[in-house]
């Protein structure tokens, strides 16, 4: 009997699974056959039932699962906490086959899947289903144990996909060497393989999805992160090659007027910015003056601290004559503090997001992105935070957030990389002279306007934040106790001379 799909162009079965259509530019191959291949935990089964449930919601396609290795009952009780509602959808759209086989009943003879196809052929005219999962076929396959009826039994799964023109998700895990060579000849076999992996790093778990092969089609061979969680599996790309987004040339302010002049009229709206520093040179500060002013301004603003409470926040900020209390308790202000966790900080990044969406900031502080942008070697962890900010600029959400540099060191330079992407950046150091200790600020770079270059004395005291004149007598800037003489000596040089 002839194949009842055309082998010529490759149409798409969308999953409805986030990220996934995307790489695929549009889906699985419709009305042929994809392996999943993964270890244990990596989210095969979730991805297979995923694609089936979205097909039922979205297309109104009915679909088959096959269970060679969990009963269903176990299947559809482990997705209750996706929200799917399977126990509705079984009785219009999904029909499930628990397909368990003993070991005495594989072993007792010459078994075979002419019958268990025959009764799923007519099941899919009976619901008209067009997509199939056979979940756990290794577990079928390592219970005949012999080389030439397990290929012969997957060459009839193959043909029978083939005859019917359903589309087919065939999940196998991979074990050891020895077992994957074993079973290699699937990958072979298939239009489209899929690896699902998960790598555990410093106590953090990475899964992971890779594209392997798509015959006839193009697709993103990267290895794209992909998280399970309560809207089931999602894959994280890296958002549009392109970076299109509006800007303006409005300015809005710092909080500090000093700095608006240094930046020829503050920060532009919209733009990221970045305040680097050693412990203790007042990036924080900085970070509440930008708050404050936004929220003086009556914008919605956002505060995300790690490691430090926001009470001890708005007291610490208090001292220094920044008040933010009225703003939290009027709502203006959010203010989110959390401890960071292990190399895996997608979860986090997904949750600033959720934040975000529901608060809805025009203006964003993040104190310090360092926290997490120290956790940034891995390749997830990294895309996670581009993507987290590549959201915000589209969302012309301006961004102030300070950055830690170890000791007191003012080399310039982070190892982070986020000095790259951000639109302003500015320095905070010590300079240490005449024994004392003084804060300096210094703008790195302001990109779309002039800046001065000039490297200003920072001060904090009960009655504010200020940044000082500059004093450069004899051509060295003077700050500290030395600025304060210089000046004194100054004032009082006209009534010396009267």
């Amino acid at each position: 009997m002839k194949p009842r799909i055309s082998r010529g162009a490759v149409t798409k079965m969308p999953t409805g699974i986030e990220g996934f259509d995307e790489i695929t530019h549009g889906g699985l191959p419709r009305g042929r056959t994809t392996l999943l291949l993964g270890g244990p935990g990596c989210g095969k089964t979730v991805f297979a039932l995923q694609a089936l449930v979205n097909g039922a919601r979205q297309a109104k396609e009915a679909g088959i699962f096959v269970a060679f290795e969990e009963s269903s009952r176990q299947i559809v009780a482990n997705a209750a906490t996706f929200g799917w509602d399977l126990p509705a959808l079984v009785k219009k759209k999904l029909f499930f086959l628990d397909a368990r086989l003993s070991p005495e009943v594989v072993k007792g003879g010459a078994f075979d899947l002419v019958g268990l196809l025959q009764a799923l052929e007519e099941k899919a005219k009976e619901i008209h289903a067009t997509r199939i999962v056979f979940d756990g076929f290794d577990v079928l396959l390592s219970l005949l144990d012999d080389p030439a009826m397990e290929r012969r039994e997957i060459y009839r799964v193959r043909d029978w996909l083939a005859r019917t023109g359903l589309t087919g998700i065939i999940t196998q895990k991979s074990g050891g060497v020895e077992a994957d060579q074993r079973y290699a000849f699937l990958q072979f076999m298939v239009d489209c393989v899929i690896v699902l992996r998960i790598q555990v790093v410093d106590g953090s778990a990475f899964r992971s999805l890779r594209v392997m092969k798509f015959r006839g089609s193009g697709f993103l061979g990267d290895e794209f992160s992909i998280t399970l969680g309560a809207d089931a599996l999602q894959l994280a790309t890296r958002g549009p090659v392109e970076l299109t987004y509006r800007v303006t040339n409005e300015r809005i302010s710092s909080g500090l007027p000093r700095l608006d002049q240094m930046l020829r009229g503050g920060y532009f709206r919209g733009s990221n910015v970045l305040i680097s520093g050693a412990p203790g040179t007042a990036k924080s500060t900085l970070a509440g003056l930008f708050a404050a002013a936004a929220c003086a301004r009556g914008e919605r603003t956002m505060f995300v601290s790690f490691d430090e409470g926001s009470a001890q926040i708005v007291r610490n900020l208090r001292s220094v004559g920044i008040d933010l209390a009225p703003y939290v308790t009027s709502g203006l202000l959010t203010m989110h503090s959390a401890r960071t966790r292990g190399p895996n900080v997608e979860d986090q990044f997904g949750q600033l997001k959720a934040l975000a969406i529901e608060h809805q900031p025009r203006c964003l502080v993040i104190d310090p992105l360092s926290a997490l942008s120290t956790k940034l070697a891995h390749v997830a962890s990294a895309d996670a935070a581009q993507r987290f900010l590549d959201m915000l600029k589209v969302a012309r959400i301006t961004v102030v957030s300070t950055s830690r540099m170890d000791g007191l060191s003012t080399n310039e330079a982070t190892t982070t990389g986020i000095t790259t992407i951000a639109d302003t950046w500015i320095h905070l150091s010590y300079i240490v002279r005449d024994g004392e200790r003084n804060r300096a600020l210094t703008i790195v770079k302001s990109r779309g306007t002039g800046h001065s270059n000039q490297v200003r004395e920072l001060t904090l005291s009960d009655q504010g934040v200020t940044l000082t004149d500059t004093v450069i007598p004899q051509g060295s800037a003077l700050m500290g106790v030395a600025r304060w003489e210089w000046e004194h000596a100054d004032r009082a040089a006209p009534h010396a001379r009267r």
